[in-house]
């Protein structure tokens, strides 16, 4: 059996918001760096262990690096063999919105 990978609806807006940062700031290669959000989540899929922990028992990864670099935050659960990704945000952000 494979890992489940549930995506939250919430990271759709995320993703649009960070999208709309971009564009004001004439980034290059925004559909690239989106593509690599999602196939970072396969490799979540695959390792779920490979973010470190946060305080709250989710997990956070970062994608990318410097001023392209974004955190993806998610919960694992063995049990269930189940991947919950909650949250994106880019590294620069203070932080995740409740």
């Amino acid at each position: 059996m494979a890992t489940r990978l549930d995506i939250a609806e919430r990271l759709h807006e995320d993703i649009d918001r960070i999208v709309a940062h971009l564009r004001t700031h004439d980034a290059k290669d925004i559909d690239v760096r989106v593509e690599e959000v999602f196939d970072v989540l396969w490799v979540v899929k695959s390792h779920p262990l490979i973010g470190r922990p946060a305080d709250d028992g989710s997990r956070e990864l970062v994608i990318g690096r410097d001023a392209r670099g974004c955190v993806v935050r998610y919960r694992y659960n063995p049990i269930k063999d189940e991947v919950d990704v909650a949250a994106l945000r880019a590294q620069r952000e203070a932080g995740f919105a409740d």
